[in-house]
């Protein structure tokens, strides 16, 4: 009668399910490290991915950058061709014409007769080169077609400027 609590837990099967319950229980499956070979494989290769991807970057901006400059220069042509001699800005003009361009004042010196005809929509103002040239109307129509920046003045006579209650022909 004296068996030990153990043979009697034994017989009565429990013995097993307890072992089997504090058994160490395997360990999970481990996912395969890569080797130090193919991370630094793997590291070079997303090096080389990335500058790759910036030198295309980079070269993509190179040629936008230069495809802008060479129209650029083709519009500057085209206005350089058009403008040839039809400049009037008048030698002995003292009459300052004042209006805004780049967010300034600026002026150009016309005759009566030309401030008149500026003011009455016959004759524009052009910039070319960082000068203000003295137009005509069909002119200055035609480098703005080239470039929309080089229009600088083009009165309408019908339609008073919207952007002041200044006059034009006010003279300052």
């Amino acid at each position: 009668m004296s068996e030990s609590l153990r043979d009697q837990l034994l017989k009565s099967g429990l013995a097993r399910k307890l072992k089997a319950e504090h058994a160490p229980k395997p360990a999970p499956a481990k996912k395969p490290r890569p080797s130090a070979r193919q991370t630094e494989m793997d590291l070079a290769r997303a090096y080389a991915l990335r500058d790759s991807t910036e030198r295309a970057e980079r070269e993509r901006m190179q040629r936008e950058s230069e495809q802008r400059a060479r129209e650029k220069r083709e519009r500057k042509q085209k206005l350089v061709a058009l403008l040839n001699g039809k400049s009037q800005n008048a030698p002995a003009a003292e009459i300052p014409r004042h209006f805004p361009h780049a967010n300034k004042i600026r002026r150009i010196y016309v005759t009566e007769d030309q401030l008149r005809r500026l003011n009455g929509g016959e004759l524009g103002v052009v910039q070319l080169a960082g000068r203000y040239l003295l137009v005509e109307c069909e002119v200055a129509k035609a480098a703005r077609e080239i470039d929309a920046d080089a229009l600088v003045l083009l009165c309408d006579p019908m339609q008073p400027s919207a952007e002041d209650d200044v006059p034009n022909d006010l003279i300052w």
